[in-house]
């Protein structure tokens, strides 16, 4: 692997993992970074075969912060920023993504695992907000999505404070799913994903936008007439009652 700051995408069947690579940095996310991040999930989002999405680090650290080499820009941009228009792609990737943590997920690197729909960490990973600590406003959407997941309070201390805290606390405030112990992670990210590949794609693909609340009327009206028109549910149930693998065929349309 390069040893310069990039996006590297290693696709493996179902399963893409996006790899952040800043050795240098501890996986800071260079501006470069950010703007590849969206044109790097875009082709994998066209990439039928993938249906689920790893987010990690390399060499044993998940990303330590955005790079904050160009202040006057940063300032400028405010909530139209690169990194919020990264964060915003990938929140609304059209597959489910998994943040696979190790060491520290600190600033843009806890708003990226946030970003993500689940989040597993070892039980050595550090999370910190440090906004405060460098007198920045958090970006709003990163702060609702942070309130979001963890609740007000619990949003309220990693903000006022800028304070690490260690993967046990971030796993009861609700910050990450599961703690895996040292060396337990990749295979357990490893199971997860292969699990949620064998799902059914059109309850999977539905399921992301409601929690989400990004499904209308229109939109739930949709869903339905896929469920009944793929056939989907029936296979579902037909494989239970038989004791088989279901062999689920939906696919996401191209238009809709």
């Amino acid at each position: 692997m390069s040893t310069s700051p990039d996006l590297t995408a290693r696709p493996r069947g179902p399963v893409a993992t996006v790899v952040i690579h800043n050795p240098a940095r501890r996986n800071a996310m260079t501006p470069a970074m950010w703007r590849q991040l969206p044109v790097l999930l875009d082709g994998l989002e066209a990439d039928p075969a993938v249906r689920v999405l790893v987010l990690t680090g390399a060499a044993g650290t998940f990303c330590a912060g955005a790079d904050l080499g160009d202040l006057d820009e940063l300032l400028a941009a405010g909530d139209g920023s690169i990194a919020v228009a990264a964060e915003e792609r990938l929140a609304a990737f059209g597959r489910p993504t998994v943040a696979a943590i190790e060491g520290a997920c600190v600033g843009g690197g806890c708003q990226l695992a946030v970003a993500c729909d689940l989040r597993l960490a070892s039980a050595e990973a550090r999370f910190g907000v440090p906004p405060a600590r460098l007198g920045l406003v958090y970006p709003a959407p990163t702060t609702r999505r942070l309130a979001a997941l963890v609740g007000p309070s619990a949003a309220k201390h990693l903000l006022f404070s800028s304070e690490l805290v260690d993967a046990e606390r971030a796993l009861r405030i609700g910050l990450v799913d599961e703690v895996l112990p040292a060396g337990e992670l990749a295979g357990r990210v490893t199971t997860l994903t292969a699990t949620i590949a064998e799902r059914s794609r059109l309850t999977v693909a539905a399921a992301k936008e409601i929690v989400d609340g990004r499904a209308d009327a229109d939109r739930l009206a949709w869903w339905h007439a896929q469920v009944r028109d793929s056939g989907e549910a029936r296979e579902g149930v037909a494989a239970m009652n038989e004791r088989r693998p279901p062999r689920f065929g939906w696919t996401p349309p191209t238009a809709h």
